[in-house]
């Protein structure tokens, strides 16, 4: 199979996950993969777990020229390119809509790190305030952080999570996901007891979560 088919493929398996883990609703949420100068994103109007491999939409990363085949790229288009030319270390893209975490942003801004899976395979996780979708002013928005944080909570509205492969940036959506409950949780009862920075450095350190992390970075 070619890279181009692969690609395909795999954007189909983290759809497929997506929508079963309720991460989004309905028609909602986009995802796309870099490949070779160009970006393969979810269609227009489809829910993810209904989109076969030829229907994911090829735009040039550069020049945003859309490959046509009859259907129009996701109407946060702009919001992936923008940030696919921003951080070119950047191989996927998943934007969802996670309960927890737009309940989450209603409330709060910053969300703590917590607990060893976060602290490893997230990190620090930013947020952009309430913006308009589908619009430029998102997609610049959106820019603007990818270099600071892997992943994006977007008030009033969903997440962002990108990673060098679609396993790393879907993943990171079920922890960020995670996370955002948990805090909400443990707030309704007193004030979370979070990590510090010396903690999450001793944990980013130990040679288990190297591993874990080397294996996310792996295509399947």
């Amino acid at each position: 199979m070619s890279g181009n088919g692969r690609i395909r493929e795999e954007l189909c398996k983290y759809a497929q996950k997506t929508v079963a883990n309720k991460l989004v609703v309905g028609p909602g949420g986009n995802i796309s993969a870099r490949h070779e100068g160009k970006m393969y994103l979810s269609p227009s109007g489809f829910a993810l777990d209904e989109i076969a491999p030829e229907q994911w939409v090829e735009v040039d990363i550069a020049s945003g020229s859309v490959i046509d085949i009859g259907l129009r790229p996701s109407s946060e288009v702009l919001m992936h390119l923008y940030a696919y030319r921003a951080n070119p270390g950047i191989g996927a893209i998943v934007h969802t809509h996670p309960p927890f975490c737009i309940a989450f942003s209603l409330v709060e801004r910053e969300l703590p790190i917590m607990f060893p899976d976060q602290a490893a395979l997230v990190g620090r996780t930013t947020y952009v305030p309430y913006v308009l979708p589908t619009t430029d002013i998102l997609a610049e928005a959106v820019a603007e952080k990818v270099n600071e944080a892997s992943t994006i909570v977007l008030g009033n509205h969903g997440l962002v999570t990108t990673g060098r492969n679609l396993r790393e940036a879907y993943y990171r959506t079920e922890v960020v996901e995670e996370s955002a409950k948990i805090y909400l949780i443990a707030k309704s009862v007193r004030e979370p007891k979070v990590l510090s920075d010396e903690e999450v450095d001793e944990i980013a350190s130990l040679e288990s979560e190297a591993y874990r992390i080397q294996l996310l970075q792996k295509m399947k």
